[in-house]
């Protein structure tokens, strides 16, 4: 796998953490989410957000309503209790991760 490849790859799971953590502090939308990301330094289109929203749809990490504003219909995406349980274990994950590589990167600097 290429860098980039492999870039992506790690920045495509970033990406689902993050909607996940938004979604069970409440409820999300696709162009909000997009800007969301946006602010984080992602840069994605809806042709690559929305399949991924529905992806974790299918997957049963979120659930969706739908609702008309301003006569357009808005799919609104909540987590789940199993999307709630796999943000606690990334949540778990990620601290571990992160004292490591920050912890190694500070060790190296400091020498």
């Amino acid at each position: 796998m290429a860098a980039d490849d492999l870039l992506k790859h790690f920045f495509g799971g970033f990406v689902r953490v993050h909607i996940l953590h938004h979604a069970v502090e409440a409820p999300i939308f696709g162009v909000e989410m997009i800007e969301e990301l946006g602010r984080h330094g992602y840069k994605l289109s809806p042709g690559t957000l929305y399949p991924i929203l529905h992806g974790m749809e299918k997957a049963g990490y979120l659930t969706r309503t739908d609702e008309v504003v301003e006569g357009k219909r808005r799919r609104n995406y909540r987590a789940t209790k199993k999307g709630e349980k796999v943000l606690q274990e990334a949540r778990i994950k990620l601290k571990e991760l992160f004292g490591e590589v920050v912890r190694e990167t500070d060790r190296k600097s400091t020498s």
